[in-house]
């Protein structure tokens, strides 16, 4: 991606506040930038420069003014001391664009009916851009096509993952699936996370997800486009377990590769160590595959195939219960070493849970049925790479809207007691929050991956707790979390590639950093605010826990991009759209 001189587009931001242009944008004002719903409440937040005694909407069309009134209320930032003016014109429900008026400041948005269809297809295309090994053709892709690279037919097994039949050294085929993140390793923990968060997702809105058209190779087969993009994934994964059960915990250089694209890289790839973690999250993920993808005559070979997968992968589990993947100590005993991200994980509880769940789910045994019950947990957390249990509970949760079993039903309204609990402590932050939403009003709510983790995850707990019990608060919630992920913020960005009038142009992202096109890949949902400031790099807006943010290609620590992260985008935007629709 080609470095872009800002100072013009900065210079005429100022000039848009100044001259109250009606199609000008300030960042004062602070509004979903993507569109609201038109039936749905309708907040934008004022900074301290646009601050007036009261507010317009007008209608651009018009030229009317279409809402007038003072701001709702108004809060206080904890950590910088900054006022917002908070105005609600959700009783303004035609869909249209409009130009929020405060004092000398002016800002355009849109309402619509359906605003969020584009920017769901747009986080589930992502996942097509990061493939490996296969070209990315102008005809799916446009300007972001580029050639085949790392086709991984011939990867190393490293020393750590060595066995009597496949020694150190050992050539494997393990093609396909998709990069990580900014890098181009591949890694199963976060790979079958990922896909899991998705699919489960899925089973909820199937007939919405079905439908959505992405415009990718397989576009036009018997499967809907979204489980051919999985499909691709799980393909790889299945080449990532040995003939024991076992499975790899990533396929890797023993080195990141520099800010270069894929054809130019030249280190070896290796596949390393067998870990417990690894295993029991592709034990998981193909339990479920299998479910879903048993119900399309032309997948039923790899439904069985996944299934006799999961069922090796479990019994391997059980004989190493605590095969950790410790980079640090694995490093002492082999070489060469491997500095590649770790997904390292001391407490495997939620695996065993997730894993159980899913082959029970899918096979009716009551084997599995006993170890899901001895690892269920009694409080519900958002579901991440690292603490899984989240998406158990939403299985749970989908199976009792099934009325699968008595089992199912009762471990089910544990979850929802538990889910429900969860997000009304969520609400009760929105009287106060800084930004009219359930997000973003406590330093713990920022670190690595935070916008994904903790933003997203919020609103798919909400989603569900809709779903579960109806009540339209949960919803509305949701709502607000999209709007603070989409620029109602304390920076001002939204956080996802290619959308929106203010977003990150240079993510932590080897592919969109080295094309030499201006614009980075859409559709990428980056870390956020960071306060810990990891990669020490230039930038960063503040110190603020909640503009603890740059948008500069070194920062990894709050601009990378992952497709975990992106999973949670997709899985939570895809729900609100299809809720919505």
């Amino acid at each position: 991606m080609k470095k872009t001189n800002l100072l013009p587009l900065a210079t005429a931001l100022f000039a848009a506040c100044s001259q109250s242009l009606p199609t000008a944008t300030d960042d004062a004002i602070r509004i979903n930038q993507i569109g609201y719903y038109a039936k749905e409440a309708k907040t934008a937040v004022i900074e301290a420069d646009a601050v007036a005694d009261t507010y317009k909407l007008i209608d651009t069309q018009t030229t009317q003014t279409v809402w007038e009134g003072e701001a709702s209320r108004v809060s206080t930032s904890p950590w910088s001391d900054k006022v917002h003016h908070i105005i609600d014109f959700s009783t303004v429900t035609q869909p249209g664009q409009y130009i929020i008026e405060a004092g000398p400041c002016h800002r355009t948005i849109t309402i619509d009916a359906h605003p969020f269809h584009d920017l769901s297809i747009a986080a589930l295309k992502a996942f097509y851009y990061q493939r490996s090994g296969e070209p990315i053709d102008a005809t799916y892709a446009g300007q972001w096509a580029r050639p085949a690279a790392h086709p991984d037919t011939c990867v190393m097994v490293h020393a750590s993952a060595a066995t009597k039949k496949r020694p150190e050294g050992t050539r494997l085929s393990s093609p396909g699936g998709w990069y990580d993140a900014g890098d181009y390793n591949k890694y199963i923990v976060n790979s079958a996370f990922t896909i899991g968060e998705i699919l489960i997702t899925y089973q909820f809105n199937t007939n919405y997800f079905k439908h959505l058209k992405l415009n990718i190779p397989e576009s036009g087969n018997a499967l809907p486009d979204i489980l051919d993009e999985m499909l691709v994934n799980l393909k790889w994964m299945l080449t990532m377990q040995d003939e024991d059960g076992g499975v790899y915990h990533k396929l890797t250089t023993p080195n990141f590769e520099g800010f270069q694209m894929p054809a130019q890289c030249c280190q070896p790839r290796y596949v390393v160590y067998k870990s417990t973690a690894a295993t029991l999250d592709f034990a998981a993920t193909m339990a479920l595959a299998s479910r879903i993808y048993g119900e399309y005559d032309d997948q039923k070979a790899f439904a069985r195939q996944a299934l006799n997968a999961a069922v090796l992968a479990w019994k391997w589990a059980q004989r190493h219960p605590k095969a950790y993947y410790v980079q640090n100590e694995l490093n002492e005993k082999y070489q060469p070493a491997i500095q590649t991200g770790e997904y390292g994980d001391g407490s495997l509880n939620d695996e065993f849970h997730w894993a159980a769940t899913e082959l029970y789910l899918t096979t009716h045994k009551n084997q599995y049925l006993y170890s899901a019950t001895r690892y269920a947990t009694k409080r519900y957390s958002r579901p991440t790479w690292g603490q899984v249990e989240g998406l158990a509970a939403m299985e749970w949760m989908v199976q009792t809207t099934y009325g699968f079993s008595p089992e199912a039903e009762r471990l089910g309204n544990r979850y929802t007691t538990s889910v429900t609990a969860f997000c009304d402590s969520l609400l009760n932050t929105i009287p106060q929050s800084l930004y009219d939403a359930p997000y973003g009003n406590a330093p713990s709510d920022f670190g690595w991956g935070c916008l994904a983790e903790k933003g997203c995850g919020n609103g798919l707990s909400l989603l569900f707790a809709y779903r579960m019990t109806n009540e339209r608060k949960y919803l509305e919630a949701a709502i607000k979390c999209a709007d603070y992920l989409l620029g109602r913020n304390a920076t001002g960005y939204c956080y996802v590639t290619g959308f929106g009038n203010k977003s990150p142009m240079y993510p932590h992202h080897r592919l969109s950093a080295s094309d030499n096109i201006d614009a980075p890949i859409p559709g990428l949902l980056v870390g956020g605010p960071n306060p810990a400031q990891q990669d020490h790099a230039e930038g960063y807006i503040s110190n603020h826990p909640d503009e603890s943010y740059a948008d500069v290609t070194a920062s990894y620590a709050s601009n990378e991009i992952a497709i975990n992260w992106n999973a949670g985008l997709a899985a939570f935007i895809g729900w609100l759209d299809a809720e919505l629709k």
